[in-house]
């Protein structure tokens, strides 16, 4: 077999896969793929009730500055947590059949992509609806931290789903760690009031960074300078590195495991 035979078959595979995660999260639901767009709008009007009235009363555009922190945080988290139990969940399938283990945790993070674009096209009626906001090109720019978090969930998956095969334990302290991830990432607060060198401790948390590049572009309404791109850039360059070197080294182990 060719590479671009090998190309062809792997591509074909990764996209039943990819429909097969996508199908598999709505299966046995009245509503299906609505869940995809009602999902968020019940959370995000569940925090609006209760965050408005403690950091928003005063602040404009506070329910478009809470869905782009709730809509990037959940992407994070939905990528990351399915990649991470993604080898173990189709160990049936890999231990019999001769196939690239990482198209799993690959297809994953592109079903949690398509419902994160879903959930996009949400939060742009949301930012119709605000008069004071008007759409601009800029916001094609929104394509480059999108792509960059792709790219970083795609590296933690590969780090999470290696470990979690050996230490089962990592799943309950990731959910404890992504937890205190989003009290960190200012998804339902303003940073704004704390003192500038407070503020710049944020920019060490990946999330945080991805969360202010979409609120700068849509509430603040101009474009992130080069330190805010070569930090988006940064982040999902090393994730991906470290993660392809983790999995790699500890592919071979994998099925002694399962």
């Amino acid at each position: 077999m060719t590479m671009l035979d090998r190309i062809k078959k792997d591509r074909f595979l990764f996209q039943i896969l990819v429909k097969r995660d996508f199908n598999r999260k709505y299966k046995r639901t009245i509503l299906g793929i609505l869940w995809s767009l009602l999902s968020p709008l019940l959370q995000l009007t569940v925090m609006a009730l209760v965050f408005t009235q403690f950091f928003g009363r005063n602040k404009e555009h506070y329910i478009v500055y809470l869905f782009a922190g709730n809509l990037v945080f959940s992407y994070f988290k939905d990528s990351t947590s399915g990649g991470m139990s993604s080898l173990m969940e189709n160990a049936q399938i890999f231990t019999k059949v001769n196939v690239k283990k990482y198209l799993f945790i690959l297809s994953k993070n592109f079903s949690a992509l398509v419902t994160f674009l879903l959930n996009l096209c949400v939060f742009f009626l949301f930012v119709l609806g605000d008069k004071n906001l008007h759409f601009s090109p800029r916001y094609l720019l929104l394509i480059y931290p999108v792509i960059c978090l792709l790219i970083f969930n795609i590296g933690v998956s590969f780090i999470l789903s290696s470990l979690f095969v050996v230490f089962k334990d990592i799943k309950y302290l990731y959910d404890v760690f992504t937890q205190l991830l989003n009290y960190f990432s200012a998804v339902f607060y303003y940073v704004d009031s704390y003192p500038e060198r407070i503020q710049q401790i944020f920019y060490v948390n990946p999330i945080y960074v991805y969360i202010r590049y979409f609120r700068i572009i849509v509430i603040e309404g101009y474009i992130p300078g080069l330190p805010t791109h070569l930090l988006c850039a940064g982040f999902a360059i090393v994730s991906i590195l470290v993660g392809s070197l983790i999995y790699h080294k500890n592919n071979k182990n994998f099925l002694y495991y399962l």
